[in-house]
């Protein structure tokens, strides 16, 4: 959790059990970039090698790849499916065509199609990635100079603030990570992501009884080539403000919710409705 790496023995590790025991084995490499950066900056086997020569070691590990294009490709839209099974490929092409089109543009435009050939190439470069891991790094410790414990160590593309520590007069079927969202968007106009009991609580289908998730996240995930640094101490800025009113936030109770993935759609409302003094 947190964006931290995984290291290129636990792959192949996996890999082999997977092989093994005749499982496919699958990436979901959205952030393989980043990793790829982690493995060349913690792993004396690959202290000389390219970025791209660790993500060839990584690929041929495994027998397919899901990518989601608008992180890692520095793309604004789309991704693919990558597989080494023939069969499997036909009967997705089949499915595509019903949801998405042709394999040849696959739902994507000409345009999108060139953006991420390039993306893929500039996403390598260890420049931008250097920049980049930096700025989560950064923010990370003036969240934390400023009263926000978060997800240590900082690892690429967002900041995890512990929010069950961070609020811990609110129970975790309360949602501290989304009380905490609430007061950043509130206070500062800023989105960030819960990533707690709301979105993994395990819920039993016969007796509905909820078992909260093992942290109370919040992500603070950042945009490619998007914020400087006076959009990051804007953002600590907003979190001191938080810190000052933090005793006086109060829990959530959700009052309408979908059976699968609550987290994106479901209603809620304060459990305790407190005046909060804004800070100027």
């Amino acid at each position: 959790i947190g964006g931290l790496p995984v290291s290129i023995q636990n792959i192949r590790d996996v890999s082999e059990i997977c092989k093994r025991h005749h499982i496919p084995f699958f990436f979901d490499c959205a952030r393989f970039a980043e990793n790829c950066f982690f493995i060349k900056q913690n792993e004396p086997e690959f202290a000389e090698a390219t970025i791209q020569e660790i993500a060839k070691e990584m690929f041929e590990l495994s027998d397919g790849a899901m990518m989601s294009a608008k992180k890692d490709g520095l793309q604004n839209i789309g991704g693919f499916i990558t597989l080494n099974d023939g069969e499997v490929f036909e009967h997705l092409k089949e499915l595509m065509i019903i949801v998405e089109g042709f394999p040849t543009y696959g739902g994507l435009t000409g345009r999108d199609l060139d953006a991420l050939a390039v993306g893929f190439y500039e996403v390598m470069e260890e420049d931008y990635l250097d920049y980049r891991i930096d700025q989560i790094r950064y923010l990370g410790e003036r969240l934390k100079s400023v009263g926000m414990p978060i997800v240590e160590p900082t690892g690429g593309h967002a900041v995890f603030i512990d929010a069950g520590k961070f609020l811990p007069q609110i129970k975790p079927l309360e949602f501290p990570g989304h009380a905490l969202a609430v007061e950043f968007y509130r206070e500062g106009c800023i989105r960030v992501c819960e990533i707690g009991s709301m979105m993994f609580a395990d819920v039993d289908p016969e007796t509905g009884i909820e078992t909260p998730a093992t942290r109370e996240l919040v992500r603070l995930a950042m945009p490619r080539r998007v914020y400087t640094a006076s959009h990051l101490e804007y953002i600590v800025e907003t979190a001191e403000k938080i810190v000052k009113i933090k005793d006086q936030l109060s829990g959530y109770k959700i009052t309408k919710q979908s059976k699968l993935l609550r987290h994106f759609t479901c209603d809620l409302k304060p459990k305790a409705m407190k005046k909060l003094k804004l800070l100027k």
